[in-house]
């Protein structure tokens, strides 16, 4: 996969606790077909094994689509199940480490709270930036308070990479995220917490496409 020509427009998480009683991989394949075009693999409550065998069974959905599947936080799951990415926080190993591991033709991504994250996340190889809190986001108790459309659009504006933003993203704000600069949304509970995996896909693709059409 040529990491320059991914979509960033919507990317899903994964969230096991949003699923419920429902397949993560079912849940996802309805969400492809409707529209994501990036996958995160993201367990905080799993064992290694528990989530590399989720990581092979989710790969082998996504490839069938050519989609990217990342790896939260996890290099070391990333580079057993030969996911296309990894995706790391603040806290988490630096860039650069990462970049070493995953080589050239694979994406990193980091998250950003500020400009100055930004900036070195871009200036130690990250391939695109996960952007927020932007909204409020009840899937992350610890997070920074919101940034806004504001804080947002500060960050897209000297960002050399896509921009996805995160947190609290909703079909209603997601074209105003756009607007602001945004590449793209990832979300979770927007589509793991729709009764309708696929309707809620096509329908975040759609709000996206409104807000490029300025």
């Amino acid at each position: 996969m040529d990491k320059k020509l991914v979509d960033w427009s919507v990317y899903l998480v994964t969230d096991r606790r949003a699923a419920g009683d429902r397949s993560i991989l079912d849940i996802v394949r309805q969400a492809i077909q409707g529209g994501v075009t990036v996958v995160q693999l993201r367990e905080k409550e799993c064992s290694s094994r528990e989530m590399y065998k989720l990581g092979l069974a989710l790969l082998d959905v996504t490839r069938q689509t050519g989609i990217p599947l990342i790896v939260n936080d996890r290099l070391d799951i990333a580079l057993a199940i030969g996911a296309e990415g990894v995706h790391l926080g603040q806290s988490d190993l630096p860039a650069k480490v990462a970049r070493e591991w995953m080589g050239p033709d694979r994406i990193v991504g980091i998250s950003a709270t500020n400009v100055q994250e930004a900036l070195d996340a871009q200036r130690d190889g990250a391939d695109y930036l996960g952007v927020g809190d932007v909204f409020g986001t009840p899937s992350k108790p610890d997070a920074c308070p919101p940034i806004g459309l504001t804080g947002l659009e500060e960050i897209a504006k000297i960002a050399t990479v896509p921009v996805v933003a995160i947190g609290g993203v909703t079909v209603q704000n997601t074209t105003p995220a756009v607007r602001h600069g945004a590449d793209g949304v990832a979300v979770i509970s927007a589509i793991f917490g729709a009764p309708d995996p696929a309707v809620a896909a096509s329908s975040l693709r759609e709000a996206v496409q409104a807000g490029r059409q300025r």
